[in-house]
């Protein structure tokens, strides 16, 4: 619970300033009949006593920190350092808004630079935007923005890639001449290249894939991107950013771009939201990236300066010449991000990444040994991984969430195909306690 002071003087101060005597003088020429007469509220609490009363209301919400939870799925719960908060919940970076006069601007700017900076380098990218909405439209952006390049109308994205951010996409599209086209997996949940191979054909100016993809699966994508610049498409990755410190980036892939969610670092699960959208992409591409970058020069003087370059959006140029129209800066995030892969390291980073490594692999053992569920798709994973039930797995959901137990993402809403398959999630904070008390409920006939 945070203190404001109001103090008598302080009222003074702000009426003074309004240019009122009083509160009843700043509202005299509010027609009676309009003003409120009365609030039906209960009467005034104690501080000690409001804190209860909210502590009692709040108790109602479950989180992932009172169940033991193993859902991922595009929202991760990861470890965030206690500096992350400290520096990110300063007031002068609270209050700031996107800059619009870069001049005045300066140290928002500088922020927005070195997370760009940041974008960049870990996605092995040369150039990075100061960020988007959210994972979903920052890959929409970025299938748009291929097809915008090459002139092409369509669009081959693996059914692989979170189905939100499909389904965003394809919300981009409605209405155009483009049109996407999914490509399906294989049988161990990966891209099928043979079926990229028969539909790269010269209307195809995007190829988007996931890796990891959403089902968790590590793939090699050497032989897709040797497809996809044979027919002179664009290349679009997208992932979970984290694991791009211990696996290949998007740009150790050869891709065009990488755009997805930043949510992992430094975020927390905030209910769904706000988030950060991540957009990398190659030098060549530079020009045409939507949202803002923000460049370094130098001043008059000689110092070093900060400034919005490349504006290509509605508020700077004409709508019709604009990248985007409905993509914004989420500075305040962005700058979380900043801060925390700034407190990590590349060191930090690769050592949590391989903490969700090591600890999904051994849990995925110990699901496997289990004689009522499977592991369908094997292979490398990062965090993530599915699990076949062979018993139906509606209940057994419902009783392990009896239990304070959520063992993962149910996978038939979005693959229909996939009926009594789960996707589970396990990061850094999850206990060999945590996953024991996973893998006992599992296998408990009770």
């Amino acid at each position: 619970m945070n203190y404001s002071p109001l103090t008598d003087a302080d009222r003074q101060d702000m009426l003074s300033a309004i240019g009122a005597k009083s509160f009843d003088d700043l509202i005299a020429n509010v027609p009676a009949a309009l003003r409120e007469r009365g609030l039906n509220l209960p009467s005034g609490l104690s501080e000690f006593e409001l804190r209860g009363y909210l502590d009692s209301i709040l108790s109602s919400n479950k989180t992932s920190g009172t169940f033991n939870s193993f859902l991922g799925a595009g929202s991760y719960d990861h470890y965030i350092p206690a500096v992350v908060s400290q520096i990110a919940g300063r007031g002068e970076f609270v209050t700031a808004y996107t800059p619009y006069q870069a001049e005045a601007s300066q140290g928002t700017l500088q922020a927005i630079f070195e997370y760009q900076s940041v974008m960049a380098e870990l996605t092995g990218l040369e150039v990075a935007n100061g960020s988007h909405y959210d994972g979903a439209t920052a890959f929409a952006e970025g299938v748009l923005l291929a097809l915008r390049t090459t002139g092409r109308n369509k669009a081959l994205v693996a059914r692989t890639v979170h189905p939100e951010y499909r389904a965003v996409a394809a919300t981009y599209l409605a209405g155009t001449d483009h049109r996407i086209e999914e490509i399906p997996y294989t049988q161990n949940g990966c891209l099928d290249l043979k079926f990229l191979k028969e539909k790269l054909t010269p209307e195809v100016g995007c190829v988007a894939a996931s890796n990891p993809n959403f089902f968790g699966r590590v793939e090699d994508l050497t032989d897709a991107l040797a497809l996809i610049r044979g027919n002179q498409s664009l290349f679009l990755v997208t992932g979970h950013p984290l694991s791009f410190s211990v696996f290949r980036s998007p740009g150790e892939w050869g891709a065009d771009m990488a755009c997805g969610e930043a949510q992992p670092l430094g975020l927390g699960l905030n209910f769904g939201g706000p988030y950060v959208g991540y957009f990398a992409a190659s030098q060549a591409l530079m020009r045409k990236i939507p949202g803002r970058l923000v460049g370094l020069t130098t001043d008059r003087r000689g110092k070093r300066a900060f400034v919005l370059t490349l504006q290509a959006r509605e508020q700077h140029i004409r709508r019709e010449k604009a990248s985007s129209n409905i993509c914004s800066n989420q500075a305040l995030c962005a700058l979380t991000v900043c801060v925390y892969l700034a407190a990590m390291g590349w060191d930090g980073l690769r050592e949590v990444a391989m903490l969700n490594v090591e600890k999904a692999r051994a849990l995925r053992e110990r699901i496997a040994a289990l004689p009522e569920f499977e592991i369908p798709f094997g292979g490398d994973i990062f965090n993530e991984f599915v699990v076949r039930s062979r018993k139906p797995l509606k209940p057994l959901m419902e009783k392990l969430r009896e239990k304070g137990i959520l063992a993962g993402y149910a996978l038939e809403k979005s693959y229909p195909e996939l009926k009594d398959h789960f996707l589970v999630t396990v990061t850094e904070k999850k206990t060999d306690a945590q996953m024991n008390e996973l893998t006992e409920g599992l296998g408990s006939r009770r």
